[in-house]
């Protein structure tokens, strides 16, 4: 049995990289893929290659970053496929900077993105998820990154999850932190079997 048929995926991130990838394998299992990037380009491309194959996605252009866009985002989800099952923040920016070179916006830009868009991307959905008393979300972590700002924004994702999840939890839902693996794929797919 297909755990994941007709189940409601949102993926932020999902028009490159890892979050492409985690799109292609729910829309594979039979998910609905619900595919959100700020880059259009990229991510209805992700969304026209999954519809190419068979399987169902519709593409969300959003910042994380901003709590007005989290807020459309999710409403626009529901609307088109009536809740969130599960829920993968794979969005993340990275800035090439050293610290001692680094602009003050590089810093904001990074926590915003990458910890304050986890944050309420958590918030948003799941209050969805408590309505049904369920749900999985998913933080994908990258530990390679060098730069200070992704470092500490990840370090801080990680400890989210930890918090959330002992917050959540008693309301059926379960957040994780999955680390950027070789096999992201494989291991979001294993964290989804355990309860």
């Amino acid at each position: 049995m297909n755990r994941l048929k007709d189940k409601v995926v949102l993926i932020t991130g999902a028009g490159r990289g890892a979050g492409r990838a985690l799109a292609l394998a729910f829309a594979e299992r039979g998910a609905l893929v619900a595919a959100n990037d700020i880059s259009p380009i990229n991510v209805e491309e992700a969304v026209a290659e999954i519809v190419a194959r068979g399987g169902r996605a519709k593409a969300y252009i959003e910042d994380v970053a901003k709590k007005v866009g989290v807020q459309a985002l999710i409403n626009s989800v529901e609307e088109d496929f009536g809740g969130i099952d599960i829920l993968v923040n794979h969005a993340a920016v990275e800035p090439h900077v050293y610290l001692l070179e680094m602009d003050e916006w590089d810093w904001h830009r990074t926590l915003d993105v990458n910890l304050t868009g986890a944050f309420l991307m958590i918030q948003s959905a799941g209050r969805v998820m408590k309505e049904k008393g369920k749900g999985k979300i998913l933080n994908i972590v990258a530990g390679s990154g060098k730069g200070v700002a992704y470092r500490s924004s990840m370090a801080g994702l990680r400890a989210l999850s930890q918090s959330a999840d002992l917050e959540l939890s008693p309301q059926g839902i379960r957040v994780r932190t999955i680390e950027n693996s070789a096999d992201v794929v494989k291991d979001v797919m294993s964290a989804l079997e355990v309860k």
